[in-house]
């Protein structure tokens, strides 16, 4: 009787280890599969370069009404240009490139700065924000580029650059149709 009793024991005891082991190596695998799918995405493919090139094409207009008496030339602090890129994208995805110079208020200080893509709502009456985009830097003057894109939306829209400690200058509106 005792044989027959330290034969079931030892039958589970082994059943418990067979099981133990068989949770460990689950626990293993998984861990180790895991582990390689973080590093996958870190792992470098085949390098090559693209060279992109565009080709400008003006729309923007000078400043009409009061603002035009006060308005600098063209490449001059307080304006901002903005022209359509001929990038080749097909159906209703327009790139712009905005651009404006920007001087530091005090020597020494450094300039942040806003760039905001707004489009004209006619159900409001307003413009509304429709992408934006923060920089900064640290010398008297600087030529400072926006590029945004605008995929699938046409309209009417403008091009802002604010600067801390100077006011808003506004681009004149421009229409995107597809």
């Amino acid at each position: 009787m005792s044989t027959t009793r330290s034969a079931a024991v030892l039958a589970a005891g082994t059943a418990n280890a067979a099981k133990l082991f068989v949770a460990a190596l689950a626990f293993t695998s998984a861990y180790v599969g895991l582990s390689a799918y973080g590093n996958a995405g870190s792992a470098t493919g085949p390098e090559h370069t693209v060279t992109l090139s565009a080709r400008e094409v003006p729309v923007a207009r000078p400043l009409t009404g009061p603002a035009a008496a006060h308005a600098p030339a063209v490449g001059q602090a307080g304006e901002v240009s903005v022209a359509a890129l001929a990038d080749g994208a097909a159906g209703c995805a327009k790139s712009y490139v905005a651009r404006s110079l920007l001087a530091e208020p005090a020597p020494g200080q450094g300039v942040l700065y806003r760039w905001r893509l707004s489009r004209w709502s006619p159900a409001t009456g307003t413009w509304r924000t429709y992408l934006s985009e923060h920089g900064g830097f640290a010398a008297a003057r600087r030529a400072v580029e926006w590029r945004p894109r605008i995929t699938g939306n046409p309209g009417w829209y403008r091009v802002e650059v604010s600067a801390d400690g100077a006011g808003t200058v506004t681009s004149p509106r421009f229409q995107v149709s597809c």
